[in-house]
């Protein structure tokens, strides 16, 4: 990836061309009936695009278009090693054009280009290419039995899979979920926020381009409450996968039960803590990396250590150098190389954040850092980085998602304390510890009711460790070989000999 200025991205972007329609069996279409929505780019909260509306007749159009395409075989009959090519070309056509992907995010979402150039993209190319590579080496298995029988067990693609996908990191967390439903041989009906569907279009005709057939990937923009809840509705899906939030999670499984008892599989809501204990080897380290669990991507991220836990003895140090860490955050274009905070998404995520501040401050927290922003017309949907000391778990925005930049910091005296507060929420989605006591690290990570501890970091892992949380944060694994279970059936085959 080049390394470009401000004025080239401002360039590039003023030459960028948008697909605004759906795609379904291989090429564009408008949405039938007629209806578009507008796509907004929340720093100049200018019309990118109008897109197609897509509601229940375009998902039956979608579906049978998966189904038609899976039942040929012209995919899901492919031997591993063929579908990993056409996998591979994929990757290397998102890396050839990955300055355009990374800023249709960009524009679309909010967040700063150096961060889709410096996450999404890498992060997207290596799970392409490490789940094609991946999906030609997992074996079946022999059971054990007496000489008069031969029993196999061999995993198989379900058939058409609904994805519904969040707008915080568009392209990234489309790949998590078609990379490996893919590469096992299903068909896919993805449906993109409505708040972000650019990049995931521009896949589609890339991952043709790549090979793919007609019909096995179908995109289709929409609303959650049509497109979102026909696809999950949808008797002749076999399988559908979300990320977003809690609420809309418990939806889709009623939705299922509703229907044809699919499979659901959910990666929800988060409300991260982060324990700092007084043996922490380098406050200043530790700040700095408080500050980048709350403020990257706006807070708009749901591994956020959105509340802080930070043991008494050290809080007063602890605070002054994570007030000087969080100056490195600052809202700005995020076309700018050196932002490093965009946007919020849109006007209603604007005040949702505001709300929470408020709420905060009028249940007894301090301001130490940023509060309410109010938003004047034109100027974009910017939030200030906030943090709010003198917290506790009773307030409402320490216990509730946010998703946004705004820190809770509250006080523990034990260890048992820490995980006590640690353990008092409806998430169970990331945790980290600060701790130099090797013992203790174990000790309190095994003690944490959550699908992932970070000790001493945030965010840590690579496309081999698997992604997701327990509680309100959902079921089932992105990432790993783990994800590839979701899109897979058991069979097991008896043979009498």
């Amino acid at each position: 990836m080049a390394n470009k200025s401000y004025d080239d991205w401002k360039a590039q972007a003023a030459d960028l061309a948008f697909c605004n329609q759906a795609w379904i069996d291989g090429r564009f279409v408008p949405a039938i009936s007629g209806e578009t929505f507008a796509t907004i780019n929340p720093a100049t909260e200018q019309t990118l695009a109008e897109i197609a509306a897509c509601d229940t007749a375009d998902v039956d159009v979608a579906v049978r278009s998966a189904r038609a395409a899976f039942a040929s075989g012209d995919w899901s009959e492919r031997s591993p090693e063929q579908r990993k090519q056409v996998l591979l070309r994929l990757a290397d056509l998102i890396e050839q054009h990955q300055d355009e992907m990374a800023l249709l995010d960009t524009l679309d979402m909010g967040k700063s280009i150096r961060e889709s150039t410096g996450l999404d993209l890498p992060s997207s190319i290596g799970c392409w290419r490490w789940t094609a590579e991946a999906v030609d080496k997992i074996y079946g298995e022999i059971a054990p039995t007496g000489n008069d029988a031969l029993a196999l067990m061999s995993r198989e693609p379900i058939g058409v899979v609904g994805a519904i996908v969040p707008w915080n990191y568009p392209l990234m967390m489309a790949t998590w979920k078609l990379a490996p439903a893919l590469a096992a041989g299903n068909s896919v009906v993805l449906k993109p926020s409505e708040k972000s569907p650019l990049s995931v279009l521009r896949l589609a005709q890339l991952a043709k381009e790549a090979g793919l057939p007609d019909g096995v990937l179908n995109v289709l923009p929409g609303y959650g409450h049509t497109a979102g809840k026909a696809l999950a509705l949808h008797m002749d899906v076999d399988v559908l996968v979300f990320t977003g939030s809690t609420r809309v999670a418990g939806m889709l499984m009623e939705y299922a039960g509703q229907s044809n008892l699919k499979r659901v599989w959910l990666e929800a809501g988060g409300k991260s803590p982060n324990i700092i204990f007084d043996d922490c080897e380098d406050i200043g380290e530790v700040a700095a990396n408080a500050a980048a669990a709350i403020y990257s991507n706006q807070g708009e991220v749901c591994i956020a250590a959105s509340r802080l836990y930070v043991q008494k003895g050290i809080k007063d140090a602890f605070l002054a150098a994570l007030q000087e860490a969080a100056k490195t955050y600052r809202p700005g274009d995020p076309l700018d190389p050196a932002t490093t905070m965009g946007p919020l998404v849109d006007a209603a995520q604007l005040e949702n954040v505001n709300r929470y501040i408020a709420s905060g401050l009028e249940e007894g927290g301090t301001l130490v850092l940023g509060g309410v922003r109010e938003h004047r017309a034109g100027e974009g949907f910017y939030a200030q980085p906030t943090l709010i000391s003198d917290a506790h778990n009773g307030m409402t925005f320490v216990r509730e998602e946010i998703f946004g930049p705004v820190l809770a910091l509250c006080e523990f005296d034990t260890e048992d304390d820490a995980v006590r507060l640690a353990n008092d929420s409806v998430y169970g989605l990331g945790a980290c510890v600060w701790t130099s006591n090797l013992k203790r690290a174990h000790r309190v990570s095994r003690r944490i009711q959550s699908g992932m501890v970070w000790v001493n970091g945030w965010g840590d892992g690579d496309q081999s460790v698997a992604f997701g949380g327990v509680k309100g944060s959902g079921n089932g694994r992105d990432k790993s070989l783990h994800a590839l279970e979701k899109y897979t059936e058991l069979k097991t085959i008896w043979i009498r000999l």
